[in-house]
């Protein structure tokens, strides 16, 4: 049976449902003393809110810049109701800009050295990001801005050497920015000052939730006057208040204007589930000038990657029936849209969102709501402590939310370890006709299974993973109340109680009628422990599918192009289901148990173009154990030039119940975000296996033990690891010295002394035969942490 794929969401009506009361106008010539007629309008949207309290009636607001002095904050006083809500809309045919910023009006430039500009500015001037003439700016920053570069828009080995740090006189207020070494997402710290010793002070780095040292490579500071050396670029001294500036060429600073960020919020609903803001709707607005929210990161969210901020331009907590629609969030400097905790019914359609510092959309809810709740990788609790009863413990969550014909573009700015949207302890999230590109990580990202019923169908979600590793433009993990990470253990945990891995995810998530392509992982990435999954009737570029370890996942009837399934260290049971797909390649397996995998994989299609006959897909059978009867034919696309990847009336793919699914329904179907809105490259047959060809990876001897290189991305993400290097054990001698010494197959050995281990030659090389004059120390990975032993003539064989 089809599973249902939609929800029904109550109406939120516009300005027709407001009956006959007296609209309230608002413009920024306006006054707040007058009336609030169309006239004689009100100046600030404060002034409506508060006329609106004592007699409703919706507001209009004009076109021009609205520059809060506080966030607009809406409480259950506000609300309306189902038969009159209250809207808050522009003006037919102008942009009202609701703006968290302030103009800074009246500068006196004085040229300064090199290009650099200064004028003075409001003591009580603080503020992270500039805006000229409506365009985010760049602190200055080594090294300089290249927007073409892949990490940070440039990054340098030296970034805080003390060479560069000696140039700095005072660089307090200034930050360090360095992604994760496995490209795990991205730290930030402040510069507190330097030490005696000259060396810098550094506060922070908690914007991951997988905690490391910064990469050694991919790194730049920014807001350091001495590094205020190009065109766009900014400093403001706070202590002389003073602006600095390198206007880029052409720019006249006599008439351009010069805008600064100060409030997180530009609007809030702040209620709870007794007392909620009910059925509010904010419609055609424009939000700019929230500031950045990098230091506020700090939230671990259960065990996953994250943290977070809960935060965002628009922000909800508490809220029901509400709704922002047909809007535009321009450049904002955290999340743009956050609904946090309990809300019901939110909707959010028809928006535009761009440039966002972190997040563009965040569906959170509180950890006190999950059972037997943990908040790091490395943390596990016992059997018999785990809450048995499925589900959440309270409703402080969002539920019953539609994300629908949104364009969500190029946020990440600041914040690595962040999507186009994000889900964590939520449940029936519904993201429907979305297009989703140039991020960071992951497009679409769902945290853990707390507590499933969510629904992405049609979106179109691609060039994402752009300056991380080892993800997807779909992402999630299930590192829920029944996860470890020892496989071994789950095993065993399962047999004993078998309705662990769904106590949290207690409803399917499902993947349907989605184009995904991403060209630096995997386009749908179901990480560690994600279960209770459908994954149907997907059109994937270039990535393919993996399934990590995790329970209940079916995957049927998608198109796999150039690429195939990557089934990713699996519980022995687990119940997967993979069948009806159409797939360029064999499966590439990493770290599994032996065959037969999963409940069911079968009647698969392995696509060669131009083969004659159906034959056998052999392969997949040795492989899996399964796949009777899968075969190898040419699928017989409609026009694959085009992107339709729909078959022919007599293709072998029907014969094996493959069912055809739309091409023409993907992404945003607003004519305006349409117009606007990228589509993804149509992949070059064969150009996957040649940007990633797998290393040499022959079983060898060393000493006690047999061992291989690492073979590819999949064996990278599979063990946990930085990069594609290290020497996977295949087995270990029982009884032998390195038994005795802890090895064990799978572990990944990773350096000898100093020495980094790139391959089994490389580890033959550094150590061929048992040291016998000197001891050697071997670091090694083993359920992604590591470990290490030493190697001396006294523990020999």
């Amino acid at each position: 049976m089809k599973p249902q794929t939609t929800i029904v969401f109550a109406a939120v009506l516009l300005a027709t449902s407001v009956g006959s009361a007296q609209p309230y106008f608002i413009s920024p010539t306006g006054d707040d003393a007058n009336p609030g007629t169309e006239e004689r309008p009100f100046a600030t949207p404060h002034r409506a809110q508060q006329a609106t309290r004592e007699k409703p009636g919706e507001v209009i607001l004009r076109g021009g810049i609205y520059y809060l002095g506080a966030p607009l904050v809406f409480t259950a006083e506000d609300s309306g109701t189902k038969a009159s809500p209250k809207v808050f809309r522009n003006y037919d045919g102008e942009e009202p800009v609701i703006s968290g910023g302030q103009r800074l009006a009246d500068l006196e430039w004085q040229a300064c050295a090199k290009g650099v500009y200064r004028a003075q500015v409001p003591a009580d001037l603080q503020t992270e990001e500039l805006f000229v003439n409506g365009a985010r700016q760049t602190l200055a920053r080594y090294p300089n801005l290249y927007p073409n570069a892949q990490y940070f828009g440039g990054c340098a080995t030296d970034a805080i050497a003390p060479g560069r740090v000696a140039r700095w006189s005072d660089p307090t207020g200034g930050y360090f920015h360095a992604m994760h070494p496995a490209l795990w997402g991205d730290f930030t710290w402040r510069i507190t000052g330097k030490d005696a010793k000259g060396e810098l002070r550094l506060e922070g780095g908690w914007q991951n939730n997988r905690a490391s040292a910064a990469h050694e490579k991919i790194r730049f500071v920014e807001n350091v006057f001495e590094e205020l050396d190009a065109p766009g670029e900014w400093f403001l001294d706070a202590q002389t208040h003073t602006l600095y500036f390198y206007p880029p060429a052409r720019l006249d600073l006599r008439t351009a204007v010069f805008e600064a960020t100060r409030l997180h919020t530009l609007i809030e609903f702040r209620g709870d589930e007794t007392n909620p803001v009910q059925w509010i709707t904010l419609h055609g607005l424009i939000f700019r000038h929230a500031a950045r929210t990098v230091m506020n990161t700090r939230e671990p969210l259960l065990r996953s990657d994250w943290t977070i901020y809960r935060g965002g331009a628009v922000f909800f907590n508490g809220a029901e029936d509400c709704a922002l629609e047909d809007s535009f969030i321009d450049q904002v400097g955290g999340n743009a849209v956050f609904v946090n905790n309990y809300n019901r019914r939110i909707v959010i359609r028809g928006t535009h969102i761009t440039e966002a510092g972190a997040s563009g959309i965040c569906f959170v809810g509180d950890p006190c709501a999950a059972r037997s709740p943990l908040f790091n990788y490395d943390q596990v609790q016992e059997l018999p402590a785990i809450d048995r009863t499925p589900g959440p413990r309270t409703n402080n969550y969002p539920a019953d939310c539609l994300v629908e014909d949104c364009l969500i573009t190029q946020t990440g700015r600041v914040e690595k370890q962040t999507a186009g949207i994000e889900i964590d302890l939520a449940q029936n999230i519904t993201v429907r006709h979305c297009s989703i590109y140039d991020l960071p990580r992951a497009g679409i990202n769902i945290g853990d299974g707390c507590w499933g019923g969510h629904v992405i169908e049609f979106c179109d979600v691609f060039d994402t993973v752009k300056e991380t590793g080892d993800h997807g433009s779909f992402n999630s993990w299930g590192r829920d109340r029944f996860w470890r990470p020892n496989i071994d253990e789950v095993n065993a945990w399962v047999k004993q109680a078998p309705e662990l891995p769904l106590l949290d995810a207690v409803k399917p998530i499902v993947l349907a009628n989605n184009r995904w392509r991403c060209d630096h992982g995997w386009d749908i990435d179901l990480d560690d422990g994600s279960s209770n999954y459908v994954i149907r009737n997907n059109l994937c570029l270039r990535g393919g599918i993996k399934n990590r370890e995790g329970f209940r996942r079916v995957v049927e009837n998608n198109i796999l192009v150039d690429g195939g399934y990557d089934p990713h260290v699996w519980y022995s049971e687990n119940g997967d289901i993979f069948r009806r797909n159409i797939v360029w390649t064999a499966y590439r397996p990493a770290h599994m148990p032996p065959p037969p995998w999963g409940a069911e994989m079968d009647f698969n299609l392995v696509h060669v173009d131009g083969a004659p006959d159906r034959t056998p897909a052999t392969q997949l059978q040795e492989q899996s154990g399964r796949d009777e009867h899968s075969v190898v034919a040419d699928a017989q696309f409609v026009d694959p030039a085009r992107g339709d990847y729909r078959v022919r009336d007599g293709s072998p793919a029907l014969a094996l119940g493959f069912m055809n699914f739309p091409m023409d329904r993907f992404g945003v179907q607003k004519p305006e975000l349409k117009a606007l809105a990228r589509v993804p490259v149509l992949p070059l047959i064969g150009e996957r296996a040649a940007a990633v060809p797998a290393r040499h990876a022959t079983a060898l001897p060393w000493l006690d033990a047999r061992v291989r290189s690492i073979a590819d991305e999949g064996e990278r993400s599979a063990f946990g690891l930085p990069d594609v290097t290290g020497v996977l054990v295949l087995s270990v001698a029982p009884g032998s010295a390195l038994a005795n010494l802890g090895l064990r197959k799978n572990d990944v050995i990773l350096s000898v002394d100093c020495t980094i281990i790139t391959d089994a030659a490389a580890l033959l090389r550094c150590v061929p035969a048992w040291p016998n004059a000197r001891s050697v120390m071997v670091r090694f990975s083993r359920d992604q942490r590591q470990l290490q032993f030493s190697l001396s003539p006294h523990n020999s064989p």
